[in-house]
């Protein structure tokens, strides 16, 4: 039987291959136009690391309507790819011919071949953990501003009214959590039900939109929310995924907080900071005295985020809050960051580096909200 974590409910490095599924409806009349444009595609990701097979199939009752699946040795040269400048390019072509996508993405936890017969695998064979989870997604977007305007950007952000929680009758946004660092921005989200419909429902509220429209003057790279295209482009390229959840198992308590921590990564060691944090997290949520109740990692090529609610202050213990938690992790941790960007050089094994180190890294809150009941 395959075992249950009820303590990971998002992870990206489990070692288990993974199932892109991309649903797309398409204008009338683009068939081929999106036919030319999936045979450039599927030529490009047939060379990219960790891809093994795709599919493209047709629906026998609506000839608009496709699905494009497919598999990946794991999660990680998957988002490599997707969250790419690269992968941004190569589907260009088909945003003139796809009116609406929607695209999950699943851990593959048992399959079977038809060529051999179906036994009972020993447990030992199950190395792939099911995740029971919370029912909540998550999800981040960061982009940066341009410098000298960030106090604007804060006040303009810190001053939206939230929009309306429920989006239908199985999808409610849960929270929304908004930091900066420096000129960069962070919006984090928790969504319980479908994550892109909770999306979509908010990018269409007029008090959000007026929002996005106030700082778009600010933003270090242009957008043009009015063109569907510029949109598509720039919400791709902002788009920080998260590879890992993990919360305690200890009653939920009263007096949590939340901050986001900023790691940047030296260049290419992006999903290894990911990786390791993510371990960490796992291994100290365990850990009965442990502040950090529960922690999400976010990861795009070299930018990592790591949201955590805790339990008192966060530099009551620093080791704790950065989650470096046990031997020789600081030095691997120095291994992977890019301390110039962050300020802080030099060895991560010192009591002085650690803590200005959690100095630096601790965002700037600008909003924090719930929705009721949450």
């Amino acid at each position: 039987m395959t075992p249950i974590s009820g303590r990971i409910s998002q992870s990206a490095f489990d070692g288990s291959k993974l199932r892109v599924i991309l649903l797309l409806d398409l204008y009338e009349g683009a068939q081929q136009q999106f036919l030319d444009a999936y045979e450039h595609m599927r030529n490009q990701v047939a060379s990219v690391p960790g891809h093994i097979s795709d599919q493209l199939c047709q629906s026998i009752e609506n000839p608009s309507q496709w699905l494009i699946t497919s598999e990946w040795e794991s999660a990680p040269p998957f988002l490599a790819w997707v969250n790419s400048e690269e992968h941004v390019e190569t589907v260009r072509p088909m945003h003139n011919c796809v009116k609406d996508t929607r695209s999950m993405r699943y851990s593959i936890l048992r399959e079977t071949s038809p060529a051999e017969p179906v036994t009972p695998a020993p447990a030992a064979a199950n190395a792939v953990t099911a995740r029971v989870g919370d029912g909540a997604a998550r999800h981040a977007l960061t982009f940066t501003v341009k410098p000298g305007s960030e106090s604007k950007v804060a006040e303009i952000l810190a001053g939206y009214q939230s929009p309306q929680a429920q989006v239908d009758d199985s999808t409610r946004l849960r929270r929304t959590s908004l930091f900066m660092h420096g000129n960069r921005v962070v919006r984090a989200v928790e969504v319980e039900g479908d994550l892109l419909a909770a999306l979509r429902h908010v990018a269409r509220q007029p008090e959000v939109r007026a929002v996005e429209e106030a700082i778009n003057p600010y933003l270090e790279q242009h957008r043009d929310l009015t063109d569907a295209d510029s949109a598509r482009v720039f919400f791709t390229r902002a788009a920080l995924p998260a590879v890992h959840h993990v919360v305690s198992d200890v009653p939920v308590p009263r007096d949590l907080r939340r901050h986001a921590l900023y790691y940047p990564a030296k260049k290419g060691r992006g999903m290894d900071l990911a990786r390791l944090l993510a371990e960490q997290d796992a291994i100290a949520a365990d850990d009965q005295d442990n502040p950090v109740y529960g922690s999400t990692v976010f990861q795009r090529d070299d930018i990592v985020v790591r949201l955590i609610d805790i339990t008192g202050e966060l530099d009551s213990d620093p080791v704790a809050s950065l989650g470096l938690k046990g031997a020789k992790k600081s030095a691997e941790l120095e291994q992977l960051l890019d301390g110039a960007a962050i300020g802080v050089e030099g060895s991560l094994q010192t009591e002085r580096n650690i803590n200005r180190l959690l100095s630096h890294a601790d965002m700037m809150p600008i909003t924090d909200r719930s929705s009721a009941g949450s």
